[in-house]
């Protein structure tokens, strides 16, 4: 394939020029712009014509989502894909970002070489990988940060309430598997309880947040994460069905 234009940005110098000089050396990497001001970079972007953006959230003037919101605004073949790179790893900034079209999501610190990998990845459009949040370096993943990428891979809005809940259903399986078969009269009220709320509550929220995945149409992504059919389109399961599946999956990546 052609050399992937990439453009960078962030107000970072330092780390701008670390990143400049790295990928400068790579092959398949064309490094054809930085830039440290959130306002040029639309600008930058038409003038450029970068096949990927690799960007921070915080900017000076125009933050990250205010850019994206500018390069949504574009003719779609003058958008590049976006990959988020930054130090915030707040479950919502990563859904926004995703809502708001970037591509991938990535948070510091990182590895270079997995960031070049990513690069690549994106450019050749490889959804199992695009829509996970990348791995910082330093270490496996904790249970928390695998549970948000599943969720965040299924489309589940980090901001709704089933999400928490089943974020947390899915860490008392994790740690005591009995607890799914007592799910009406133990799992339900201990999140109830802990969220200060209703087991009926807790109950109707999983099941909102199971429908909007299952409308959001990022099942295939999961399939091709896992490399074979996790999850089915007319196969809507239920949340005792599906905390149980999403707890396995984990299990055996933990274990693995």
């Amino acid at each position: 394939m052609d050399k992937v234009r990439v453009m960078l940005a962030d107000d970072n110098l330092n780390l701008l020029r670390l990143l400049s000089d790295y990928l400068s050396r790579k092959g398949e990497i064309e490094l054809v712009a930085t830039v440290s001001d959130g306002v040029e970079i639309p600008d930058a972007v038409l003038k450029h014509a970068p096949d990927i953006l690799v960007m921070d959230i915080i900017m000076p003037r125009r933050d990250g989502f205010m850019t994206l919101e500018a390069l949504n605004a574009m003719d779609e073949a003058l958008r590049p894909k976006v990959i988020v790179l930054t130090g915030l790893a707040r479950d919502d900034f990563i859904m926004r970002a995703i809502q708001l079209g970037a591509s991938y999501y990535m948070v510091k610190p990182f590895d270079m070489e997995l960031l070049y990998e990513r690069i690549l990845e994106v450019a050749r459009e490889q959804p199992a990988s695009i829509l996970a949040p990348a791995q910082p370096e330093g270490g496996e993943e904790s249970v928390d940060e695998r549970i948000t990428n599943l969720f965040l891979t299924l489309g589940i809005p980090a901001h709704i309430k089933g999400y928490q809940y089943l974020r947390e259903a899915v860490r008392m399986v994790l740690e005591n598997h009995d607890v799914i078969n007592r799910i009406t009269k133990e799992l339900y009220p201990g999140i109830a309880r802990k969220f200060d709320t209703s087991a009926s509550k807790v109950e109707r929220a999983m099941r909102h947040a199971i429908e909007v995945a299952w409308t959001r149409g990022r099942l295939d992504a999961v399939n091709q994460m896992y490399g074979y059919r996790v999850f089915a389109r007319e196969d809507k399961p239920t949340n005792g069905e599906f905390i149980a599946m999403v707890s396995d999956k984990l299990a055996v990546k933990k274990t693995a």
